[in-house]
């Protein structure tokens, strides 16, 4: 089981919008460096929904051979076209992945029966490890607990993202299907908590710009998620200084504040996909300063 910090990687452009390869790999290997679990490719925060098929396979591509096993990768092929989706997580499987990450449809609000038979479908019909991902203030459609246990019954379903933020939501899921399929925060905000609940891990924002913070916040969330309240007081601890963070990530949609802070950084380029646009300058301020209280020097970490 993929477990710890597992980071919903952006993916770097050039002021042109191609994809920069080149920074891709810089990224990698910082997060390999830093102590990340493993990578989601092409997930929202990557832009995958304004890459073309050819980018989406090509970026897959890339990220696998580049890791070259070192962590495990993760591919976004969710769509809301169940045949789209097939299509997406064969090529990923083509590629070498460890698992895929599956969107629940967007836009077009499925039932919940919808809901089940277009994740059976695609778990159906390509033989990899796929994760469920379920994130209602995106899709206009929530995957509700029921129907995660019956997909938790299909062999190669073995995790879901909950994205929703709501820690009773978290809770309601590692009671149902908890001992059948890993559960994962999907919001940085309510990460360590639903970690210490049970949770295996965080598919984070958050990661792209602290990896070893949420490195070591992750590992001592899910070990204290096993032992008492002076653990559970400590992991809290480490979470404190990314609380601004985790918020200010958000004043603009994902993964704009995001891309600008790697750009601070010196990591990425500026690139930017439309409908996307660049992080407004009234907010730079607020979030550089989130940033410094979480530690993040962004001199120092050019140096990377």
């Amino acid at each position: 089981m993929i477990s710890g910090s597992i980071v919903a990687l952006v993916t770097p452009m050039l002021d042109d919008g191609n994809v920069d390869y080149d920074a891709l790999a810089r990224l990698i290997d910082w997060h390999i460096a830093s102590g990340t679990n493993g990578i989601v490719a092409v997930g929202t925060t990557g832009e995958s929904a304004t890459l073309n098929f050819d980018e989406h396979w090509a970026v897959i591509k890339f990220v696998v051979a580049h890791v070259a096993g070192r962590i495990a990768v993760i591919a976004g092929t969710g769509a809301n076209s169940t045949s789209e989706a097939i299509e997406h997580t064969e090529a990923a499987q083509q590629h070498g992945v460890d698992a895929c990450l599956t969107v629940t449809p967007y836009y077009n609000k499925p039932t919940q029966q919808g809901l089940y038979l277009h994740h059976k479908t695609i778990a159906e019909a390509v033989d990899i490890p796929n994760i469920l991902y379920n994130v209602p203030g995106r899709t206009a459609v929530d995957m509700q607990t029921e129907t995660t246990l019956r997909l938790a019954a299909i062999p190669n379903i073995v995790g879901i993202k909950d994205a929703t933020g709501d820690l009773k939501r978290g809770a309601e899921l590692i009671a149902a299907c908890g001992d059948k399929i890993a559960v994962y925060s999907g919001d940085d905000s309510t990460a360590a908590e639903l970690m210490m609940m049970g949770g295996a891990g965080n598919i984070s924002v958050t990661a792209n710009i602290a990896p070893q913070l949420l490195s070591q916040l992750c590992k001592a969330a899910i070990a204290a998620s096993t032992a008492g309240e002076q653990e559970k007081e400590a992991a809290r601890n480490l979470n404190k200084p990314l609380a601004q963070l985790n918020n200010d990530l958000f004043l603009e949609a994902n993964p704009i504040p995001v891309k600008w802070a790697l750009y601070k950084m010196g990591l990425i380029g500026s690139g930017i996909r439309l409908p996307m646009t660049p992080f407004d300058a009234r907010y730079h301020q607020q979030l550089e300063e989130a940033m410094a209280l979480a530690g993040i020097s962004i001199e120092t970490a050019a140096a990377h």
